[in-house]
């Protein structure tokens, strides 16, 4: 596209092409808008991408974002999207130690071995019947509550009624979810895996009084209905490059390389202005939407940022020529890595972790979780690859904020990265090291991320993978009717920090577009 092109005005315009912003602009197409979508790469996708990290090797990874558990299937039909996702059969297995021989959780596999699996990790059934209540309450909520992610926003009070469980309820939206884990497990490992939900990409304690962990943990158990994260066959870009095709299809103008840096509006029509490698240009539009977080739209539009945001993750993408050994002979590696693979997540680990990094300390056993794509997906692999066994491996180190980076990232990065290698050796047969392929140029094929590196190469504001805290899924002050509007009538916020964003879901995306077509203009 052409500065002068760029110059006629369109009913929207979407202001980054990530997957929220490719679903906005699909559904506004079809309904026979004019969209221009403005994104500042050379290429679509945003988080949600899939590339080939490692020099001379063909392997392509979903680089930033792993699994889809928010993507609601009425996004993937309304968009007749060509993709699809793959179940992992299993869902979890938690090393550990007990009476000094190596032993762990396997979570999955059919219900008589998980309960199996239980008996053999706790000495009875308890805690086996204990998981089935909590995630039987946990599946009815979900049940209840994902369907309204796709309609107009609900109070507080109408949701309860949605929920329709008092306990549940209590469990979910007032206390902090460390009373519920401990009420109903006794397991220090077993409290452990249920708490991990609560605190991925959030720097939260079990019992915060502000609730974060419950938000994280409510949105990580309820997706699709089921609270399932499955695998997107072919990686993330598979689901982005789906939702720019339908866009593009649709009519919508998809303009990479284009940077907006200032939009002006007064509420009933808007000037966006855009920098390229050529220049500088304007775009006219009636409604602008911004997939970006709160903070780049309050940049664009000259307002005052909300506060600072905080990521507290470590994102590590590996290679392997092998899965390694594991120490615990009863499990087999391909199943324990299929499914997310815990590391250092006791209860009392994931506690003492929090404080440490609290503290300003790097934790000691940083707590962190692994999963094998291409265990459940061979096809990002390419044939020579899958033909001679190579996999993946992607872990997401939990408890590690940003603030534990500002001294010096490159140094701390790697100490943390070197530790958290050491919790997942202290569980294997054999070194992880050992397994490790190497590019063209014999360096090993693995690559971390820090939440500053986060910051630099998306724009995520403190590397937070959701813009800012997750949000509860109902109105509150300022809200608005679909939980994307702004103090400017027609600029709506489609990113990750709209209410009920976060997570690879398009529902900022959806909900933009939904209200946008509501005005009519």
């Amino acid at each position: 596209m052409t500065a002068s092109e760029g110059s006629r005005t369109y009913d929207a315009v979407v202001v980054g092409g990530g997957h929220n912003g490719l679903v906005a602009a699909a559904y506004l197409a079809r309904a026979g808008r004019s969209v221009l979508v403005l994104e500042r790469l050379d290429h679509t996708g945003g988080a949600a991408v899939s590339t080939r990290p490692f020099t001379g090797v063909d392997a392509r990874l979903s680089r930033y974002s792993y699994l889809v558990g928010l993507l609601p299937r009425k996004i993937v039909q309304d968009l007749g999207l060509d993709f699809r996702l793959s179940t992992r059969t299993i869902s979890s297995y938690t090393p550990t130690e007990r009476g000094g021989r190596p032993t762990g959780l396997l979570v999955g596999g059919g219900e008589q071995r998980t309960r199996e699996a239980f008996a053999r990790l706790t000495g009875s059934e308890d805690e086996y019947r204990a998981w089935q209540r909590f995630y039987d309450m946990t599946g009815r909520v979900a049940r209840r509550v994902f369907p309204t992610f796709t309609e107009p926003l609900p109070t507080r009070e109408e949701l309860r009624r949605v929920v329709d469980d008092e306990e549940a309820w209590r469990i979910l939206f007032e206390e902090p979810i460390g009373v519920a884990v401990e009420r109903n497990f006794a397991d220090d490992l077993v409290r452990g895996v249920v708490l991990t939900d609560a605190l991925i990409g959030t720097f939260a304690d079990a019992h915060d009084p502000s609730l974060a962990q419950n938000r994280c943990f409510l949105y990580h158990v309820i997706g699709g209905g089921t609270g399932a994260w499955d695998v997107p066959v072919g990686g993330m870009g598979a689901l982005t490059d789906a939702l720019a095709d339908a866009a593009r299809a649709a009519g919508a103008v998809i303009a990479t390389g284009h940077r907006a840096v200032r939009v002006d509006a007064d509420g009933r029509t808007a000037e966006i202005t855009y920098r390229t490698a050529d220049g500088e240009g304007v775009a006219g539009a009636r409604h602008v939407l911004v997939n970006a977080s709160p903070q780049e739209l309050a940049a664009l539009t000259g307002d005052t940022p909300p506060p600072p945001a905080e990521g507290a993750q470590l994102k590590v993408n590996m290679l392997l020529e092998r899965l390694p050994r594991l120490r615990d002979p009863s499990v087999d590696p391909r199943e324990a890595f299929a499914g997310t693979f815990h590391i250092a997540e006791g209860y009392g680990q994931l506690a003492a972790a929090h404080a440490q990094a609290a503290a300003g300390e790097l934790p000691a056993a940083p707590p962190s979780e692994i999963y094998c794509h291409s265990l459940t997906d061979p096809t990002i692999l390419g044939p020579d690859l899958a033909a001679r066994g190579y996999q993946t491996l992607t872990l997401f180190g939990l408890h590690t904020p940003a603030r534990l980076f500002e001294r010096d990232n490159d140094a701390v990065r790697e100490e943390l990265l070197k530790s958290t290698l050491a919790q997942l050796d202290a569980h294997l047969a054999e070194p992880l090291a050992d397994c490790l392929a190497t590019d063209a140029e014999g360096r090993p094929c693995l690559e971390a991320r820090s939440p500053l590196d986060l910051e630099r190469d998306l724009g995520l504001p403190g590397g937070n993978i959701f813009h800012r805290e997750l949000s509860w899924p109902h109105t509150q002050d300022g809200t608005g009717r679909w939980g994307v509007e702004t103090r400017h009538t027609n600029v709506l916020l489609c990113g990750a920090g709209a209410v009920r964003g976060g997570g690879v879901s398009g529902v900022p995306g959806h909900n933009a577009a939904m209200a946008v077509l509501e005005a009519g203009d």
